[in-house]
């Protein structure tokens, strides 16, 4: 007897979906791969048959209606993960979407709430969860390896956009360009916050500091440079609930690799760094140190830590989406917790309105206050 297998749709066939989510799906036993979907049927028809899909829609509505369809994932422009997510949870389909749900955290808490009483599953991709390095620092924390936590660190920085006129993608038609507009803090930011919450635990307080610091820039789909003020920059200090002590950067504009993440723990026990950026054909490395011996050495990692078929050579988004597409299917396959679900988007989503109401009123904010 064959094992189950998940039907998955995915909504949205362009680069990232190209590059991480749909990869993830081809390469998994436990997954059908049942349709694609695409206003561009083109794009979609090319997708389809690069990674085995079986259908093809223009119509997001018509895949989430398909009753082969069991998992909706939505790798969509941000103002649409939302509607198309609350339809894939109408509808009672296991819902995996693109960061941020929202760019409030109120409708984002809506959405996990009534994914729990629908009684789906739902995932963020909050992609660099699903590092080995990353998970591997989270065991050390739990098994006490590195003891009590004392510091966290959080930094996603590369030059994507150091170059004016390489455009800027996703920027809302209906943004008050004359005012700074909060950018790397939420689409770099919830990634680090996402990491540090999981790692450190819930955060208390929050200070900020958020810049523009190239006010002219090529926007997608629009003529010419476009002076917007796009907050490309952003520093952010974090009292944990329980006693730690936390600092996040992110920039669009630091001279660097991409992604750009860098994690650094230290605990009474010892300390951790790994970091997420790919160098030389690698996709990160883990560093570790005891408080006896305090000289920084490699770790490397079991294969049994990587998905099946991947090694550290293997690109950024296929590991990490690999692994990712990996938990969650086994968690809905074989009914293992949840972990990094809509709840935890809205969490980070939560704590980002925080640091920009921090910076606004440059003041500590109480996160959930």
């Amino acid at each position: 007897m064959s094992e189950k297998k998940l039907g998955a749709g995915v909504i949205g066939t362009h680069a990232w979906a190209d590059k991480a989510h749909l990869p993830g799906y081809a390469a998994h036993v436990g997954v059908d791969l049942v349709a694609v979907c695409d206003i561009d049927e083109g794009r979609a028809r090319a997708a389809a048959q690069k990674f085995g899909a079986r259908k093809v829609y223009t119509d997001a509505d018509a895949l989430i209606a398909d009753p082969e369809v069991q998992m909706v994932d939505v790798c969509t422009p941000t103002h649409t993960h939302l509607p198309l997510s609350l339809k894939a949870i109408a509808a009672r389909k296991h819902v995996l979407s693109e960061k941020p749900l929202h760019t409030l955290a109120a409708p984002a808490f809506d959405a996990a709430a009534r994914a729990e009483a629908a009684g789906v599953r739902t995932k963020l991709g909050f992609t660099f969860r699903y590092s080995p390095a990353i998970r591997q620092i989270k065991a050390w924390i739990e098994d006490g390896t590195l003891g009590e936590i004392f510091h966290i660190h959080g930094f996603e920085q590369n030059s994507q956009w150091l170059d004016p006129d390489f455009p800027l993608r996703q920027v809302a038609p209906d943004a008050v360009r004359d005012k700074l507009i909060p950018s790397s803090i939420i689409g770099y930011g919830s990634h680090l916050i996402d990491l540090m919450r999981w790692l450190g635990g819930e955060f208390g307080s929050v200070a900020a500091s958020m810049k523009n610091f190239i006010p002219e820039r090529v926007v997608r789909g629009e003529p010419g440079r476009q002076h917007i003020l796009i907050e490309d920059g952003a520093v952010g200090l974090i009292e944990y609930a329980g006693g730690a002590q936390g600092l996040l950067q992110t920039s669009y504009i630091a001279v660097g690799n991409y992604p750009g993440v860098e994690i650094r723990v230290y605990g009474s026990k010892g300390a951790a760094v790994a970091r997420l950026i790919s160098e030389f054909g690698v996709a990160e490395t883990l560093h570790f140190a005891k408080a006896e011996a305090v000289e920084f050495v490699k770790v490397d990692l079991p294969q049994s830590s990587l998905p099946p078929g991947t090694t550290l050579n293997t690109d950024w988004p296929e590991l990490y989406y690999r692994n990712l597409v990996r938990f969650f299917v086994d968690e809905i396959l074989h009914d293992r917790p949840q972990e990094c679900t809509f709840f935890d988007g809205a969490k980070s989503q939560e704590i980002v309105d925080a640091f920009i109401l921090a910076h606004a009123e440059r003041r500590w904010v109480d996160v959930g206050a």
